[in-house]
């Protein structure tokens, strides 16, 4: 199982913080070090210092590490324009030396987009967006020469297609794409013809298996091998040597032990191994670890000690 570490800097994080994270990721061999990609807070909490942005952050951390693979979960369609936002992530990977996954979906926090003047089409137009988004984009990476694009809602005439990411890896031959969601036929076959890997966030067990399940019967349909596809899940991480200390990392993020334990990968390092096994089983490669509190290095550094090893 891949150990990926993912944040939410949104809730309140400097770039500093996220540096200092994602070097010490890095340091203790997790596989990748992702973060959302969203510019206003959710819940009770402050916010401050305010939001950064994801693919800024993430060319400075390309500059900041060396190894650590980085990427979005997930980029907002809704938030950029295709083209410039092909050229952002394809600058970003040749940072990284093809470091980036690339992340996108199709946007969901409409108040997110009030507070920034952002438009927030219905939901049906934002898929139709995403679909248009993950065509052109992957479009343009792979383009031997220039690249033409007429679409309903984004329309491209004699582009140079450049820059060129580093990596070529990707089942469309660019940088490895994510896809996630809980969606029952969209999000297959979205993730069928475009991806590489899919996610499904917060989710349990039962639920993680059964979309599975769907994505893969859509892999099948679109006629790509089974093994073409790795499938992830995210879950909320809160991980201590006893109880006093999985309370006080519970109460750093505003939630409750017991309830994390259900919903998350929460409890002693032996209780979280054994979580990890059973996404495992239900067809998981991949683990997105979603750690709230970025000033916890310790965190970390238990998950790296006594989780890591064992899965």
């Amino acid at each position: 199982m891949e150990l990926r570490i993912f944040t939410e800097p949104q809730q309140g994080a400097t770039y500093d913080d996220l540096v200092r994270l994602a070097q010490e990721a890095e340091r203790l061999g997790f596989a990748a070090f992702f973060r959302s990609d969203h510019y206003l807070k959710m819940g009770d909490v402050t916010g401050q210092p305010g939001p950064s942005d994801a693919w800024i952050t993430l060319a400075g951390l390309a500059r900041e590490t060396t190894t650590i693979r980085l990427g979005t979960l997930v980029t907002s369609a809704t938030f950029r324009h295709p083209g410039p936002l092909a050229v952002s992530v394809a600058g970003v990977d040749q940072m990284s030396g093809g470091r980036v996954d690339f992340g996108l979906g199709a946007g969901w926090f409409e108040q997110e987009h009030q507070a920034y003047g952002l438009p927030f089409p219905a939901t049906g137009e934002r898929f139709d967006r995403l679909e248009e988004q993950l065509e052109l984009i992957t479009g343009l990476w792979a383009a031997e020469g220039n690249y033409d694009f007429a679409g309903r809602h984004y329309q491209l005439t004699d582009s140079p297609a450049l820059p060129k990411p580093v990596q070529r890896s990707g089942h469309r031959g660019t940088i490895p794409v994510l896809v996630g969601g809980h969606g029952k036929k969209r999000t297959p076959a979205l993730a069928a013809a475009y991806a590489d890997e899919f996610n499904v966030p917060f989710a349990d067990l039962e639920a993680t298996r059964t979309q599975f399940g769907r994505v893969a019967a859509a892999v099948a349909d679109a006629g790509r091998s089974a093994e073409s596809m790795t499938y992830s899940a995210a879950q909320v991480l809160c991980v201590g040597t006893d109880e006093a200390e999985i309370e006080r990392r519970a109460a750093a993020i505003g939630r409750d032990k017991d309830e994390l334990r259900e919903n998350g990968l929460a409890g002693t390092p032996d209780e979280v191994i054994a979580k990890i096994k059973a996404f495992e089983s239900a067809g998981a490669a991949r683990l997105y670890l979603q750690v709230l509190d970025l000033s916890d290095l310790d965190h970390l550094r238990l998950v790296a000690a006594d989780v890591m090893p064992a899965v």
